[in-house]
């Protein structure tokens, strides 16, 4: 009878995943991506945050989104906690041509909105056909 020996050979990951260097858990705020045809604006949502907690950069392709949420009831004796206290972590890869200088974001009532406004180069553009001879 063969035996098949078994060994701890290196797993397949997905590197595309990052791993984090702090031993912090992260909440992932829900998010909503709509394209025009002059931007990609994100739409992500961070109850708790507020616009002093906003950490948001954008390099060489990703954009990351940081907020930290404050418990609402620090030092009280809580029934029911429901409401997330903690940060907020998310990392996008931007597949399309954008306008880095030209970014803006705003933050109301826990919406982070962002708007990547396309390079001209990215932007779709009509071409005219011309009728042969």
């Amino acid at each position: 009878m063969n035996e098949v020996a078994t060994t701890n050979a290196p797993q397949r990951t997905d590197v595309t995943h990052r791993e984090p260097t702090r031993g912090q858990l992260y909440y992932t705020p829900a998010v909503d991506i709509v394209e025009t045809e002059h931007e990609l604006t994100l739409y992500a949502d961070m109850p708790g945050v507020a616009a002093d907690g906003v950490d948001l950069r954008y390099e060489k392709g990703e954009l990351v989104l940081h907020g930290k949420a404050a418990g609402r009831h620090a030092g009280k004796a809580l029934l029911l906690a429901e409401a997330p206290a903690g940060d907020y972590y998310r990392v996008f890869t931007i597949n399309e041509s954008i306008d880095a200088a030209r970014i803006e974001a705003e933050f109301k009532d826990g919406v982070l909105v962002v708007h990547l406004p396309k390079a001209e180069e990215a932007r779709p553009r009509q071409i005219s056909v011309k009728l042969g001879a």
